[in-house]
This record gives C-alpha cells, structure tokens and sequence, in this order.
C-alpha cells in the first residue's frame, strides 16, 4: 500500500476532540503558527536554519571541483505520473527503441508502446486496476477452508505449508482485528465529521466565492456570519492539525472518503472474501511469474497523485523558473506503475523491478509497503537480479510508528532462502525540523517506523513540497514515502556526478555522511521517550546530501578514503 499520511488516524482524534470541545465547534483553536517553509527538506542548518539535506552546498561542491554529470534513469515504482506536468514532462525517461503511437513493441521487450514506462496493473484493453484489497484478506481467504476444516493437522505440513500456515494465522489476526463496540462508534463518529466536512465546505465555497481552495486560503479568509466562522473553525483545525495547508479543499475531502471507505472494507472483510480487483482487468496467470508480459503503457491512470509527487521530489526540472527543483539535475523518471489504492501484489513488483534494471535504472524508488508477501521468493529473484546489475533500491520504512526490527514490513531486503541480506538496499525511515510548529518537536517523525538493524537512514519525510497532479500544481504531502525519494535523489545525485562507484560504494556514501543530531530524539510512537537515533537506525543519522558527495570525491580520488572504505567493509563481513 502507498503510504500517504495518516489521515484516517489523526482526523479520528481531531474528530472526537472537536466533538468534545464547544469553543472549538464555535471558532476557537485557529492560533496563527509559524510553518516549515516550502523546499525546507533541501536547505541547510548553517545557512538556512532547517535541518534539511544541505543540497545547495553539494551543488557549490560540484561546482568548485569542476564535475561533469552523465545522464541517470530513476526507476519509480508507484502509483503513476502526471506526464504532463510543467516541472516533469522534460525529465521522463523515454524509450528511444520504442515508437510512439504505433501499436507495435518495436524495441521487442514483450511491452507495447512502453515510451515512458510501463503500468503492471492495468489491462490490455486499456482498463486499469485503482481500487484493490488489503494482502491480509487475500490471504485470509485463500487459506482459509483448508486451515479451518476440521481434518486439519498443524503438526503434519511440509517446509513450505508450513510457512503458508504461519502467514494465514497472521493474515487471520489482521483481518479479524479488534472487533469490538469501540471501534463500531469510531467509524460511525467519523462518517458524521464527514457529512460535517462536506456542509462545511459547502458553506465556504460560497462565502469565498470559491470552489476549490487550500488551507492557506482559508486562514486569510476572514468570515463575518456565524455559520461561515463555525466553517471555517471546523476545516481550518483540521488544516492545521495534519499540516496540509496547502492542500485543496476537493483533495482534503476526498482523502478523507477514501480512508473512510478503507476502513469500510477492512469490516467488510471480515464477513466475505474481497473483490478480485485485479483479476478481472489484468487477466494473467497471478500464480505464473513466467506470464510476465502483461498490462499497458497508461502510466497516468488511476490517481497519480502520490507517483507524482515522490518523482518531483527526485528530479522535478531544476532552474526552468517554474515551480519546485527536484534533488538531481540531470536524470530522466521512468515510471513503472504496479501500486494501487490497497496492497500491490508481489508478482507486479517483482516484474516491476526486472523492467526497471532491464530499461536502464540505476536507482529504483519503492515508497510502499504491506505486512505480508506470499510471493516473497520472486521479489527476493528480482532483488537479486538488480544486484547483479549494480542497481540501487531504495524503500520508505513505513509509516505505522513500529520497530522493524521485530514487525514484518514487505518488500524487505531478507531474502528469505538463506540469511543473507541485500547489499543494494537502503531502508529510510522520515525526519523531521525539531523547530516545526506544531506536534512531534523532533528529529524523526511521529509516524515513522524505525530499527537499529532494519532501517538505514533517517531523511525528511514532513511537509514536503513537491508536484502534484494537474499539469502546474504543487503541494506538500508527508510519510516516509517523502523520505525515500529524498535519498533516491542524492543516490541519483552521486551516480551522477561518480558514475564508476558501485552501488555499494553509492550506499556507503550516504549512510557513513549521514549527519548525527546534536542530542537525543523522540522515539516515534511515544510522547516523551528519548533515545539515539544510533539505537533506532543503522547509521544513526539523517542523509546529508553535501557529507554525500564529499565523500564520494573522496572515494573517487582520494586513496586513503577507499582505504578506510574496504577497512569499513571487512570490519562488517566480520
């Protein structure tokens, strides 16, 4: 599942609390409060004063040192793409064996017309997979008449029934979950904040003569009648409270339907199998790896909106005069979209990645992730294979505040036949401005998953401001699907101007500069738990893209900087 913001979550709490509190309901809690700046994730703490990734030193670096940077494809594995956009429609990769328009795969890669990437979740005629279930219920339901019959023996499985079993009980637990009144009330209080939401709006559009308008609008909005200011109390706080002031009125009430709706499904569940989403449009053989030419070239269907976003942060256009920089400035986005509303399915990722190293990626940009993977040995195949290629993953850690190190979070660098690890694989949990104006106060985010052997580097992953769909639109989004592409693009960023470090010398690079914070940080998940970012993360620190590049020209020119590496390296392997 993409992992977009916790709205579901945080508009529960915000939900009950305007429920409870009648000064609120009439106006009240719409303080003024100093905001992160658009772009705070690329600026430095010395020049700047936020604790972003340094990106205009690195570039002063580059620039000093005279480099020369050579073309890098960025794979993004995600939802899609606007490919229209103003600050994106220059930097897509485009298949120069391919023909555009043409009906025939020119290039003979099995992919139809795939000019800017190609869409594992759509079908041949042209339909596309948007909406799909949860892999817990597909689970659940596909195991659940042989594990439940009566002639059933737990104590008799075979290595690999066993571990179907051992994933059917979790998936079982997932599904089932907390059945209780509470959460019954929950849903239901939240359907009603909904309809509120909507009549809200419905009252602002016409006091602001206005349509559609963001959060910023409204707090410059000044309202007069007493319904309007009641209006404008409700959906401000609420604004405020998940910091998405530059979202749209159309797209706030729209995600939170959506995780409405989610949640809706999650109970359906519990009583019959889910939809078969993606069956019914893409018509493979799901169980087949080898039935892999499939889907078509739509890499804009569905929403795009999250593909869209995570691609601006990497490389949206850089000194065009419009709009946002993006991180690298000299690489081209192919997007591979396998990730709907709901859990991808392990044979389109696996597929995805092959596609990706096949086409020319260097770096693959994963912000997604599910609980489980019953196909995990064909994604551990393709990991494999894009190591042997010396391509670089990057994946966001998610966003359920957990300890990785003890939680299963898919994909995974652990391959599952053996114990050893993938060593092209960076794991990036979301930071965050200690100095933001409201909630955590911290260096990590209060959302992020963390773990001291599983989770590689921190980036920032709060109010992010980056492209959206709509041909010239921007907004922030957050989640550590923000901090993956952070680290894609200063992984891009090196390989670009360091094009003979492999992939594990890129990788080194950025977790050994990662910059270490001053004291300690909240423990995501936690009010007041303090603790190393060193006992939560393997390198302890948050990706600096300056650090990054230094000590990629120093690896690249410097001998005793490779020393120190391959001294790190055996110092590891023993």
């Amino acid at each position: 599942m993409i992992f977009r913001r916790r709205l579901f979550c945080l508009v529960l709490a915000f939900t009950l609390l305007f429920l409870t509190h009648k000064d609120f309901a009439q106006g009240g809690g719409t303080s003024v409060k100093t905001e992160l700046p658009k772009g705070w994730h690329l600026m430095d703490k010395d020049q700047d004063g936020f604790e972003g990734i340094s990106l205009n030193k690195a570039y002063e670096f580059i620039k000093l040192k005279n480099l020369k940077s050579r073309q890098v494809i960025v794979g993004v594995i995600d939802s899609g793409i606007d490919t229209l956009h103003e600050d994106l429609k220059n930097i897509l990769w485009t298949n120069s064996k391919e023909i555009p328009g043409n009906g025939l795969d020119d290039d003979h890669n099995g992919y139809v017309d795939d000019v800017h990437g190609w869409n594992f979740i759509g079908g041949k005629n042209g339909a596309d997979v948007n909406d799909d279930s949860g892999e817990e219920a597909r689970v659940y339901y596909k195991f659940k008449e042989r594990f439940e019959s009566k002639d059933f023996d737990s104590t008799k499985l075979t290595t690999d029934d066993a571990d179907n079993y051992h994933m059917w009980v979790k998936a079982k637990k997932l599904v089932m979950g907390d059945d209780s009144p509470q959460n019954t009330a929950d849903l239901l209080i939240l359907k009603r904040f909904l309809s509120t939401s909507i009549k809200s709006d419905s009252i602002l559009q016409k006091a602001m003569n206005k349509q559609e308008y963001t959060g910023n609008d409204l707090e410059a909005f000044e309202a007069t009648d007493v319904d309007v200011k009641k209006a404008k109390a409700i959906l401000l706080y609420m604004f405020k409270a998940d910091k998405i002031m530059d979202m749209t009125n159309k797209e706030f009430i729209s995600d939170f339907s959506e995780s409405i709706d989610r949640e809706e499904k999650k109970a359906e569940v519990k009583e019959k199998a889910p939809e078969e989403y993606r069956r019914e449009i893409v018509k493979d053989n799901e169980n087949d790896i080898n039935d892999r030419y499939y889907g078509n070239n739509d890499i804009m269907a569905g929403d795009p909106m999250h593909g869209t976003h995570v691609s601006g942060i990497i490389g949206a256009e850089r000194g065009n005069g419009v709009g946002i920089d993006g991180i690298a400035d000299n690489v081209r986005i192919m997007m591979v979209r396998a990730v709907p509303n709901g859990d991808e399915h392990d044979k389109d990722i696996a597929l995805s990645i092959r596609y990706a190293v096949n086409n020319g990626a260097r770096v693959i940009n994963m912000s997604f992730g599910k609980h489980l993977s019953p196909n995990k040995k064909w994604v551990d195949e393709s990991v494999r294979y894009a190591q042997s290629k010396g391509v670089l993953l990057v994946e966001a850690a998610g966003n359920d505040n957990e300890n990785l190190d003890s939680a299963d979070n898919f994909p995974s660098p652990d391959f599952k036949d053996s114990k050893g690890i993938a060593g092209n694989w960076i794991t990036v949990g979301a930071s965050s401005d200690p100095l933001a104006e409201e909630g955590f106060k911290s260096y990590t985010a209060s959302f992020s998953n963390y773990g001291k052997t599983k989770v590689d580097i921190f980036a920032p992953g709060t109010r992010i401001y980056s492209t959206l769909p709509g041909g010239n639109k921007y907004g922030n989004l957050q989640g550590t699907s923000m901090a993956a592409p952070v680290v894609t693009g200063v992984a891009a960023l090196i390989m670009e101007y360091f094009p003979k470090l492999t992939v594990q010398e890129v990788k080194y690079c950025i977790l050994k500069s990662a910059t270490q914070p001053p004291g300690k940080v909240k423990k995501p998940g936690t009010e007041d738990e303090m603790v190393n970012l060193s006992d939560i993360s393997v390198s302890g620190g948050i990706v600096n893209a300056y650090g990054a590049v230094k000590l990629a020209y120093d690896l690249s020119f410097n001998s005793k900087a490779m020393e120190e590496y391959e001294a790190d390296k055996k110092a590891k392997l023993n």
